[in-house]
């Protein structure tokens, strides 16, 4: 029917269709270039899986958890600060139920309930109490586990987005 309206009115239509597709095909292809960009960080930061956790360790032999994020976004030429801590205000926050995939999620695992100490990177969002994130833990090394986990949930204090 938009092609077939009265006379004059076809190129107002046409327009506004075009306007209509380029919009949402740009808005797609945005979202193509994030899901792309968080796939190349997660494959990154899988490479690590089974690494032994070292304090203070950046390299295969033995890593800390800010240093598997620091090599998982340094993939896209980001560079994160040293610790945890200072990560957890860099990009924008988000709220736990709004997390996704290529997020960071961050934690207070020592003595000190507010100070943030372990930071680990959203990998799957599979169900709102199943979220899957990768981080470098002091008894198995660089694992994946689930933020709703009784140890992780009670721990956990914020969520930054860097991947637009």
């Amino acid at each position: 029917m938009l092609f077939f309206c009265r006379k004059g009115k076809q190129p107002f239509q046409l327009l506004f269709l075009l306007a209509i597709l380029f919009f949402t095909s740009c808005a797609s292809h945005k979202a193509r270039v994030r899901d792309e960009k968080v796939d190349k960080v997660i494959q990154t930061a899988r490479s690590y899986t089974g690494t032994p956790y070292r304090y203070g360790g950046t390299t295969r032999a033995g890593m800390d958890c800010s240093a598997l994020t620091i090599h998982s976004f340094r993939t896209l030429d980001l560079n994160l600060p040293r610790s945890a801590e200072d990560q957890s205000k860099v990009g924008k926050e988000v709220k736990l139920k709004e997390v996704q995939p290529g997020d960071l999620v961050f934690f207070a695992t020592g003595k000190k309930k507010r100070q943030i100490t372990h930071v680990g990177l959203v990998t799957e969002k599979k169900a709102k109490d199943n979220v899957k994130f990768i981080h470098a833990s002091t008894s198995l090394g660089v694992v994946e586990d689930n933020i709703y986990s009784t140890y992780y949930i009670e721990r956990f204090r914020t969520a930054r987005r860097l991947i637009e």
